[in-house]
């Protein structure tokens, strides 16, 4: 047996919950826009020529303190909500950052040619918002007090000790085939990223937790375990920052981010389950309901990710035009200089002062004229006598 379990009464369980989910809500959305300023203070920089580094720029700055504060709510928020409430609403930083993207939308298009071309991502935010409204209104509701003995007693826990030894032997297989068998398949290293999330949420909630019993005045810090909670917590979070990292570079950033948002949150939720006991006083129809509200944020999160445009290199191609007698290159509408050198090459691009000339073959094709076989000799024979 675990030991008596120390419960918070109802009616502050549900405010407690509540405060968890807006402050989850809150910080998702401050990360989505911060990164939004971040992304935009780097174009603007590449689009000049500024010597200056880009952490000079106010914006990228302006960013960077909305980031840390919409983490700090979010760190926040795992001491309030339940585990499994908090981790599947990281698609609201998805539908968010899909909203910006529709509303700073600089291309003009007919109402047809948008509802066609933007018609998944709109279907998609839908069954985000719905998703999201049925796993918060369905999830959870019982919340624990995170002290330390209460999180001994779920570490030392027969269930709890099981999914780690099953976790460990997993993440140690992955590896294996990840790093010797060169297996860089996205779900491999997604799923390396996944195992060490969920370790990352049950390390995150139990910090988070015995940090505001702290603050409200019943110390915390005494504990051995919240120091060994923080170790694995910063632990965790390297490493998974690094398969992220890593699946990045080899895959499409938005099919990464889809695979891990349900990876992610499928893993965090069973972790919940096992780890705090979540959905121990929950009945069948909430759980049910929980399930579908979390399957229709994975679809409406599949439907954002799969619309977004996929980044095009560099393509230039070679007009008509002629300046003094030679083709010239141009670059989506921006002239090129002509190259005099007998050869075709990039020369000086506009804006790109960086990028070395790179030669093209020229193929001339010669024009042919046929003439009928039996008309050929009369042909000739007409020019010489002429």
């Amino acid at each position: 047996m675990l030991g008596v379990v120390h419960t918070r009464p109802d009616i502050n369980s549900y405010t407690e919950n509540l405060i968890g989910t807006l402050l989850a809500i809150f910080g998702n959305v401050l990360v989505s826009i911060s990164l939004s300023i971040q992304k935009y203070s780097h174009v603007s920089l590449a689009g000049t020529k500024d010597p200056r580094a880009f952490y000079w720029a106010k914006t990228w700055w302006c960013g960077f303190v909305l980031t840390c504060l919409g983490e700090a709510a979010n760190f926040v928020s795992y001491a309030f909500a339940p585990l499994s409430l908090i981790a599947p609403l990281n698609a609201v930083s998805v539908l968010t950052s899909s909203i910006l993207g529709l509303i700073f939308l600089r291309e003009k298009s007919k109402p047809r040619e948008f509802a066609k071309r933007y018609g998944l991502s709109f279907l998609g935010c839908l069954l985000t918002i719905g998703g999201t409204y049925l796993f918060v209104t369905f999830g959870p509701n019982a919340h624990e007090k995170l002290d330390g003995e209460n999180i001994v007693k779920h570490t030392v826990g027969w269930p709890v000790l099981l999914y780690l030894v099953l976790g460990i032997i997993t993440f140690c297989l992955l590896l294996y085939f990840y790093k010797q068998r060169s297996a860089n398949y996205l779900i491999v290293i997604l799923l390396l990223g996944a195992l060490l999330g969920s370790v990352t949420v049950i390390t995150v909630k139990a910090v988070s937790g015995m940090l505001v019993l702290t603050i409200e005045g019943t110390m915390q810090l005494n504990y051995p375990i919240f120091y060994a909670m923080f170790v694995c917590m910063v632990a965790t979070v390297v490493f998974q920052a690094k398969f992220l990292s890593q699946a990045c570079k080899l895959y499409n950033p938005s099919l990464v981010a889809c695979v891990n948002y349900i990876l992610s949150t499928f893993f965090a939720v069973i972790a919940g389950a096992i780890f705090y006991q979540e959905f121990n006083h929950e009945d069948v129809l909430h759980i049910c309901m929980f399930l579908l509200g979390c399957a229709a944020c994975f679809l409406g999160v599949f439907l954002i990710t799969k619309n977004r445009k996929k980044t095009k290199s560099f393509e230039p191609y070679v007009t008509m035009d002629m300046a003094q007698g030679i083709p010239t290159i141009h670059d989506k509408g921006l002239v090129v200089q002509p190259d005099y050198n007998g050869s075709f090459s990039y020369g000086a691009l506009v804006n790109n002062d960086g990028v070395a000339s790179v030669s093209v073959p020229v193929k001339q094709e010669q024009l042919s004229i046929t003439v009928m076989s039996n008309t050929a000799p009369h042909g000739s024979a007409d020019l010489k006598k002429d």
